[in-house]
């Protein structure tokens, strides 16, 4: 007899109770391994700078779970996010010149509204020509994404010049560095948006056809369901949160970098995926990625407070992501028995 049937006759099943809740239990070990390491990592003021830090790669992880869901995968949100920031800069600014200059005299850029609708815009429509040409081309997602990367990588560098553009007005600014009490905004927007993609996801139908197709989507189709239009509808989603990702960011930097959100692929994904939603598609959660990027956040944050490298940070991140695969597979296998 196996430990889990022994767990289901007993009322308990441990591997499903590692499902749930094993990220959130790393979590408190990685916060009390590191405030004993440290004590002063737990004061409030570097607790805040954290979820100032999640903020940025949080808002993508949550697009990313949309598209995880349904088995696909987006390479391309460390570029599309510099993209999305070079444009909503250029609006901000009025143009491109004195890109150097973080004087915000003499500007004729159209404000902070603009600029934000300019970036998700941009985002949710580069997201959606991505998902058609997986819909419409029948080429895999990993393969246009991949493409992706480079594109508005390159778009990026086309705009700038391969140079920053900065000077933003304090308005903009606001949504960066400000504060709401004792909160910094980036963490009051990923937290609002985490409580809508949540909701959307758990409560309405479009959530539920998101699962379906991700647990099968031959039998979501042959249920009457609209798959290409669903799968499309994932990557607008990740795009979207790529460009309101890439304002805040620019907001918080006063600058917009063609350098941008290189890397991020690593941490979204690794967010989502150690969060519990597998890569296979169909299970997975908001909350889990909340947990998981705020795993990682609080993994950065310690090792930087114990003076680790950064490139020793990405190995270790690294590692993590290719373990927590390993584990959703072995208790899923578990599970089954």
């Amino acid at each position: 007899m196996s430990v889990t049937e022994q767990d289901e006759r007993g009322g308990i099943n441990f591997a499903r109770l590692l499902m749930s809740f094993g990220p959130l239990l790393f979590l408190a070990a990685l916060v009390v391994v590191f405030t004993v390491l440290k004590p002063s990592f737990i004061d409030p003021i570097n607790l805040f700078n954290i979820t100032r830090q999640i903020s940025i790669t949080g808002l993508i992880a949550l697009g990313m779970t949309f598209v995880i869901l349904t088995a696909g995968i987006d390479l391309s949100v460390g570029s599309l996010l510099a993209f999305c920031g070079m444009v909503a800069a250029v609006v901000a600014k009025g143009g491109t010149a004195n890109t150097l200059s973080l004087s915000t005299s003499g500007t004729q850029g159209f404000g902070w509204f603009a600029a934000l609708l300019a970036a998700v815009v941009v985002g949710a429509a580069a997201g959606g020509v991505q998902g058609l040409a997986i819909t419409r081309l029948k080429v895999p997602p990993f393969v246009v994404t991949l493409g992706g990367l480079t594109v508005f990588r390159g778009l990026t560098l086309t705009i700038s010049n391969g140079g920053p553009i900065s000077g933003f007005d304090a308005s903009m600014r606001w949504f960066g560095t400000g504060l709401i009490g004792p909160v910094p905004v980036p963490a009051l927007i990923f937290a609002s948006a985490a409580i809508l993609c949540h909701i959307v996801l758990r409560y309405t139908r479009y959530g539920r056809a998101v699962y379906a197709v991700g647990g099968n989507a031959e039998a979501a189709r042959l249920s009457g369901l609209r798959v290409d239009r669903i799968l499309v509808s994932v990557y607008v989603i990740v795009g979207f949160f790529a460009g309101l990702a890439a304002f805040v960011l620019s907001a918080r930097l006063n600058s917009s970098e063609a350098v941008a959100g290189i890397g991020y692929e690593l941490t979204v994904i690794s967010a989502v995926v150690i969060g519990g939603t597998s890569l296979f598609g169909g299970i997975g959660s908001v909350g889990g990625t909340v947990v998981g990027a705020a795993l990682i956040g609080v993994l950065q944050n310690g090792l930087q407070f114990n003076n680790v490298s950064s490139y020793t940070q990405s190995i270790v991140i690294g590692l993590i992501l290719i373990l927590a695969v390993a584990f959703d597979r072995w208790l899923k296998s578990r599970v089954r028995r």
